[in-house]
């Protein structure tokens, strides 16, 4: 990365007001587990779980926007106290937008990290597109920034450093 490129990313990671992220794949590494009962397990990384927090106290907000609906992310987010949670997210797009509209923010103001082709197009809207070193092809072509380590292992949390690195 040049140095105009990384002034370039500093200067539209310092204006982030919102960071929303996908969950498979980011927040975990896209493993399923089953437990005893059939029921699916999933594992997060805790290093992501203080970059939340730490996001949260240079007064960037976080959210989760996922395909999913899953009892662990619904527990993990209450973990975290992330308020804006949409689980089973088939239209991410139409789904940012009502997230801008109800809390009142703006594009240029948002940062969203994901993995896979249902991730597209609300990376092509925001001001800060992300993605885990094991993003697909067509993900890191769009993305504004490639974390060096992969989804359930600190992406979120690369992110997140860089994002706080460039408010300070």
């Amino acid at each position: 990365m040049s140095n105009q490129q990384h002034n370039t990313l500093k200067e539209i990671a310092s204006k982030i007001k919102l960071l929303l992220t996908d969950v498979d794949g980011v927040l975990t590494d896209g493993g399923v587990y089953y437990g005893p009962e059939g029921e699916v397990m999933k594992r997060f990384n805790i290093r992501d779980g203080m970059g939340v927090e730490r996001l949260r106290a240079v007064g960037v907000e976080v959210g989760v926007i996922t395909g999913e609906n899953s009892p662990a992310v619904i527990r993990r987010a209450e973990k975290l106290q992330i308020t804006i949670v949409a689980l089973g997210c088939k239209d991410k797009v139409g789904k940012l937008c009502e997230i801008m509209e109800e809390f009142g923010y703006r594009e240029e103001e948002i940062a969203y990290i994901g993995d896979d082709v249902n991730d597209l197009e609300v990376m092509q809207r925001v001001a800060l597109p992300a993605t885990p070193s094991d993003g697909l092809p067509q993900i890191q072509e769009i993305a504004l920034y490639i974390c060096s380590k992969p989804g359930g292992n600190g992406a979120f949390r690369e992110l997140a450093e860089m994002v706080i690195a460039a408010r300070l």
